[in-house]
Protein backbone atom coordinates (compact mmCIF):
# COMPACT_ATOMS: atom_id res chain seq x y z
CA UNK A 1 0.00 0.00 0.00
CA UNK A 2 1.15 3.51 -0.79
CA UNK A 3 3.76 2.70 -3.42
CA UNK A 4 3.77 2.57 -7.18
CA UNK A 5 3.48 -1.21 -6.93
CA UNK A 6 -0.05 -0.65 -5.68
CA UNK A 7 -0.93 0.27 -9.26
CA UNK A 8 -1.52 -3.18 -10.72
CA UNK A 9 -1.19 -3.70 -14.45
CA UNK A 10 -4.27 -4.74 -16.42
CA UNK A 11 -3.07 -8.30 -16.91
CA UNK A 12 -2.07 -8.69 -13.26
CA UNK A 13 -5.38 -7.24 -12.12
CA UNK A 14 -7.29 -9.65 -14.31
CA UNK A 15 -5.35 -12.57 -12.90
CA UNK A 16 -5.79 -11.41 -9.31
CA UNK A 17 -9.54 -10.99 -9.78
CA UNK A 18 -9.82 -14.35 -11.51
CA UNK A 19 -8.17 -16.10 -8.56
CA UNK A 20 -10.48 -14.53 -5.99
CA UNK A 21 -13.87 -14.51 -7.75
CA UNK A 22 -16.50 -17.12 -8.59
CA UNK A 23 -16.33 -18.31 -12.15
CA UNK A 24 -18.02 -15.90 -14.53
CA UNK A 25 -18.24 -15.07 -18.21
CA UNK A 26 -16.06 -12.34 -19.66
CA UNK A 27 -17.19 -11.04 -23.02
CA UNK A 28 -15.08 -12.10 -26.00
CA UNK A 29 -13.19 -9.26 -27.64
CA UNK A 30 -12.31 -9.93 -31.25
CA UNK A 31 -9.92 -7.99 -33.47
CA UNK A 32 -10.94 -4.53 -34.55
CA UNK A 33 -13.21 -3.89 -31.56
CA UNK A 34 -11.53 -0.62 -30.51
CA UNK A 35 -12.64 2.55 -32.27
CA UNK A 36 -10.33 4.87 -30.32
CA UNK A 37 -7.11 6.38 -31.60
CA UNK A 38 -4.08 5.08 -29.73
CA UNK A 39 -2.29 8.39 -30.19
CA UNK A 40 -5.24 10.38 -28.83
CA UNK A 41 -5.59 8.09 -25.83
CA UNK A 42 -1.85 8.32 -25.21
CA UNK A 43 -1.94 12.10 -25.35
CA UNK A 44 -4.72 12.24 -22.78
CA UNK A 45 -2.88 9.78 -20.55
CA UNK A 46 0.22 11.98 -20.70
CA UNK A 47 -1.85 15.09 -19.96
CA UNK A 48 -3.29 13.65 -16.75
CA UNK A 49 0.09 12.43 -15.65
CA UNK A 50 1.47 15.97 -16.00
CA UNK A 51 -1.30 17.59 -13.93
CA UNK A 52 -1.34 14.89 -11.21
CA UNK A 53 0.98 16.71 -8.73
CA UNK A 54 -1.29 19.79 -8.48
CA UNK A 55 -4.65 18.28 -9.46
CA UNK A 56 -6.18 18.20 -5.98
CA UNK A 57 -5.00 21.67 -5.00
CA UNK A 58 -6.38 23.21 -8.19
CA UNK A 59 -9.70 21.41 -7.70
CA UNK A 60 -10.04 22.96 -4.25
CA UNK A 61 -9.14 26.45 -5.45
CA UNK A 62 -11.16 26.44 -8.66
CA UNK A 63 -14.36 25.05 -7.12
CA UNK A 64 -13.97 26.81 -3.75
CA UNK A 65 -14.10 23.34 -2.24
CA UNK A 66 -17.50 22.56 -3.77
CA UNK A 67 -16.13 19.58 -5.71
CA UNK A 68 -16.13 17.66 -2.42
CA UNK A 69 -19.89 18.14 -2.05
CA UNK A 70 -20.52 17.04 -5.64
CA UNK A 71 -18.38 13.94 -5.13
CA UNK A 72 -20.25 13.00 -1.95
CA UNK A 73 -23.51 13.31 -3.89
CA UNK A 74 -22.12 11.10 -6.67
CA UNK A 75 -21.13 8.38 -4.21
CA UNK A 76 -24.45 8.61 -2.35
CA UNK A 77 -26.42 8.19 -5.59
CA UNK A 78 -24.43 5.04 -6.43
CA UNK A 79 -26.18 3.35 -3.44
CA UNK A 80 -22.95 1.67 -2.36
CA UNK A 81 -23.46 -0.07 0.99
CA UNK A 82 -21.52 -1.98 3.62
CA UNK A 83 -20.04 -5.18 2.22
CA UNK A 84 -20.44 -4.16 -1.42
CA UNK A 85 -17.82 -4.67 -4.11
CA UNK A 86 -17.60 -1.38 -6.03
CA UNK A 87 -15.66 0.13 -8.92
CA UNK A 88 -14.37 3.69 -9.11
CA UNK A 89 -13.51 4.11 -12.77
CA UNK A 90 -11.12 6.87 -13.90
CA UNK A 91 -10.33 7.24 -10.20
CA UNK A 92 -7.66 9.95 -10.59
CA UNK A 93 -6.18 10.88 -7.24
CA UNK A 94 -8.75 8.83 -5.34
CA UNK A 95 -11.40 11.17 -3.88
CA UNK A 96 -14.36 8.97 -4.82
CA UNK A 97 -12.49 5.78 -3.95
CA UNK A 98 -11.85 7.07 -0.41
CA UNK A 99 -15.53 7.96 0.01
CA UNK A 100 -16.59 4.57 -1.34
CA UNK A 101 -14.15 2.86 1.02
CA UNK A 102 -15.98 4.33 3.99
CA UNK A 103 -19.35 3.33 2.52
CA UNK A 104 -18.51 -0.35 1.96
CA UNK A 105 -16.30 -0.91 5.02
CA UNK A 106 -13.70 -3.60 5.63
CA UNK A 107 -16.07 -6.33 4.43
CA UNK A 108 -16.37 -4.57 1.08
CA UNK A 109 -13.95 -3.97 -1.78
CA UNK A 110 -13.08 -0.89 -3.82
CA UNK A 111 -11.41 -1.38 -7.19
CA UNK A 112 -10.01 2.00 -8.27
CA UNK A 113 -9.02 2.03 -11.96
CA UNK A 114 -7.18 4.71 -13.91
CA UNK A 115 -4.98 4.80 -17.01
CA UNK A 116 -2.50 7.27 -15.48
CA UNK A 117 0.17 5.63 -13.32
CA UNK A 118 1.12 9.06 -11.94
CA UNK A 119 -2.44 9.72 -10.78
CA UNK A 120 -2.52 6.27 -9.14
CA UNK A 121 0.77 6.99 -7.35
CA UNK A 122 -0.69 10.26 -6.07
CA UNK A 123 -3.75 8.35 -4.84
CA UNK A 124 -1.57 5.73 -3.12
CA UNK A 125 0.46 8.47 -1.44
CA UNK A 126 -2.73 10.12 -0.19
CA UNK A 127 -3.89 6.73 1.11
CA UNK A 128 -0.83 6.62 3.35
CA UNK A 129 -1.03 10.25 4.44
CA UNK A 130 -4.75 10.12 5.32
CA UNK A 131 -4.74 6.56 6.60
CA UNK A 132 -7.95 5.01 7.86
CA UNK A 133 -8.45 1.32 8.56
CA UNK A 134 -11.16 1.00 5.93
CA UNK A 135 -8.76 2.25 3.23
CA UNK A 136 -7.18 -1.21 3.28
CA UNK A 137 -10.12 -2.31 1.11
CA UNK A 138 -8.90 -0.21 -1.86
CA UNK A 139 -6.95 -1.71 -4.76
CA UNK A 140 -5.31 0.73 -7.19
CA UNK A 141 -5.36 -0.68 -10.72
CA UNK A 142 -3.77 0.72 -13.85
CA UNK A 143 -6.28 -0.16 -16.54
CA UNK A 144 -8.36 0.78 -19.58
CA UNK A 145 -11.97 2.01 -19.27
CA UNK A 146 -12.66 0.44 -22.67
CA UNK A 147 -11.49 -3.04 -21.67
CA UNK A 148 -12.10 -3.61 -17.97
CA UNK A 149 -10.36 -6.67 -16.46
CA UNK A 150 -13.46 -7.95 -14.63
CA UNK A 151 -16.11 -10.55 -15.34
CA UNK A 152 -19.72 -9.67 -16.13
CA UNK A 153 -22.01 -8.63 -13.27
CA UNK A 154 -19.08 -8.25 -10.84
CA UNK A 155 -19.85 -4.96 -9.05
CA UNK A 156 -22.63 -3.71 -6.79
CA UNK A 157 -22.01 -0.09 -7.83
CA UNK A 158 -19.84 1.94 -10.19
CA UNK A 159 -18.78 5.59 -9.92
CA UNK A 160 -16.99 7.78 -12.44
CA UNK A 161 -15.78 11.24 -11.42
CA UNK A 162 -14.70 13.60 -14.20
CA UNK A 163 -13.61 10.68 -16.35
CA UNK A 164 -16.19 9.74 -18.98
CA UNK A 165 -15.70 13.10 -20.73
CA UNK A 166 -12.05 12.22 -21.30
CA UNK A 167 -12.62 8.71 -22.67
CA UNK A 168 -12.22 8.55 -26.44
CA UNK A 169 -15.02 6.03 -27.02
CA UNK A 170 -17.79 6.98 -24.57
CA UNK A 171 -20.28 4.47 -25.94
CA UNK A 172 -17.81 1.62 -25.44
CA UNK A 173 -16.99 2.82 -21.91
CA UNK A 174 -20.71 2.91 -21.04
CA UNK A 175 -21.12 -0.63 -22.37
CA UNK A 176 -18.23 -1.78 -20.17
CA UNK A 177 -19.77 -0.11 -17.12
CA UNK A 178 -23.06 -1.86 -17.86
CA UNK A 179 -21.33 -5.20 -18.38
CA UNK A 180 -19.51 -5.27 -15.04
CA UNK A 181 -22.52 -4.09 -12.99
CA UNK A 182 -24.88 -6.55 -11.32
CA UNK A 183 -28.54 -6.40 -12.41
CA UNK A 184 -30.44 -3.77 -10.43
CA UNK A 185 -27.22 -1.93 -9.48
CA UNK A 186 -26.33 1.66 -10.26
CA UNK A 187 -23.68 3.69 -12.03
CA UNK A 188 -23.23 7.27 -10.85
CA UNK A 189 -21.26 9.48 -13.25
CA UNK A 190 -20.19 13.00 -12.26
CA UNK A 191 -18.70 15.53 -14.66
CA UNK A 192 -18.90 19.03 -16.05
CA UNK A 193 -22.32 19.68 -17.52
CA UNK A 194 -22.66 20.57 -21.18
CA UNK A 195 -25.56 22.91 -20.57
CA UNK A 196 -28.25 23.72 -23.13
CA UNK A 197 -28.66 27.08 -21.35
CA UNK A 198 -26.81 29.85 -23.21
CA UNK A 199 -26.27 31.75 -19.95
CA UNK A 200 -24.80 28.74 -18.11
CA UNK A 201 -22.63 27.75 -21.07
CA UNK A 202 -21.35 31.33 -21.42
CA UNK A 203 -20.61 31.56 -17.69
CA UNK A 204 -18.77 28.25 -17.80
CA UNK A 205 -16.72 29.34 -20.81
CA UNK A 206 -15.87 32.71 -19.20
CA UNK A 207 -14.77 31.00 -15.96
CA UNK A 208 -12.44 28.64 -17.83
CA UNK A 209 -10.84 31.46 -19.85
CA UNK A 210 -10.58 33.99 -17.04
CA UNK A 211 -10.17 31.92 -13.87
CA UNK A 212 -9.18 28.31 -14.57
CA UNK A 213 -6.53 28.81 -17.25
CA UNK A 214 -4.85 31.85 -15.59
CA UNK A 215 -4.59 29.93 -12.29
CA UNK A 216 -3.26 26.84 -14.03
CA UNK A 217 -0.68 28.96 -15.85
CA UNK A 218 0.89 29.69 -12.46
CA UNK A 219 1.80 26.00 -12.34
CA UNK A 220 3.01 25.91 -15.93
CA UNK A 221 -0.13 24.06 -17.04
CA UNK A 222 -1.76 26.57 -19.38
CA UNK A 223 -2.15 24.23 -22.34
CA UNK A 224 -3.27 21.32 -20.16
CA UNK A 225 -6.19 23.31 -18.75
CA UNK A 226 -7.11 24.91 -22.07
CA UNK A 227 -8.06 21.34 -23.00
CA UNK A 228 -10.90 21.54 -20.45
CA UNK A 229 -12.95 23.91 -22.60
CA UNK A 230 -12.74 21.80 -25.74
CA UNK A 231 -13.45 18.60 -23.82
CA UNK A 232 -16.70 20.07 -22.44
CA UNK A 233 -17.78 21.35 -25.87
CA UNK A 234 -17.22 17.85 -27.29
CA UNK A 235 -18.99 16.15 -24.38
CA UNK A 236 -22.59 14.92 -24.38
CA UNK A 237 -25.52 16.90 -23.01
CA UNK A 238 -27.58 15.45 -20.17
CA UNK A 239 -30.17 14.11 -22.61
CA UNK A 240 -27.46 12.60 -24.79
CA UNK A 241 -25.89 10.89 -21.76
CA UNK A 242 -29.26 9.42 -20.81
CA UNK A 243 -29.64 8.10 -24.36
CA UNK A 244 -26.08 6.71 -24.31
CA UNK A 245 -26.85 4.81 -21.11
CA UNK A 246 -30.11 3.38 -22.43
CA UNK A 247 -28.40 2.28 -25.65
CA UNK A 248 -25.79 0.45 -23.54
CA UNK A 249 -28.63 -1.50 -21.89
CA UNK A 250 -29.47 0.47 -18.72
CA UNK A 251 -33.17 0.30 -17.87
CA UNK A 252 -33.31 3.71 -16.20
CA UNK A 253 -31.07 6.73 -16.80
CA UNK A 254 -31.49 10.23 -15.37
CA UNK A 255 -29.14 13.21 -15.56
CA UNK A 256 -29.20 15.80 -12.77
CA UNK A 257 -27.67 19.27 -12.90
CA UNK A 258 -25.55 20.38 -9.94
CA UNK A 259 -23.82 23.63 -8.99
CA UNK A 260 -26.26 25.84 -10.86
CA UNK A 261 -25.91 23.75 -14.01
CA UNK A 262 -22.11 23.91 -14.15
CA UNK A 263 -21.84 20.23 -13.13
CA UNK A 264 -24.00 17.21 -13.89
CA UNK A 265 -24.47 13.68 -12.56
CA UNK A 266 -25.87 10.79 -14.55
CA UNK A 267 -27.52 8.02 -12.52
CA UNK A 268 -28.11 4.82 -14.50
CA UNK A 269 -29.65 1.59 -13.22
CA UNK A 270 -28.95 -1.76 -14.85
Amino acid sequence: MGTVTAAISVSAAAAAVSRSRPAGRRRHRGPGVFSCSASTAGERQALFSRIAPVYDHLNDVLSLGQHRTWKRICVSWSRAKMGHRVLDLCCGSGDLAFLLSQKVGLDGEVMAVDFSRQQLQTAADRQEQRWKLCYENIKWIEGDALDLPFTDCYFDAVTVGYGLRNVVDKSRAMQEIFRVLKPGSRASILDFNKSSSLFTASLQSWAIDNVVVPLASGYGLTEEYKYLKSSISQYATGEELEKLAREAGFTVAKHYELGGGIMGNLVATR
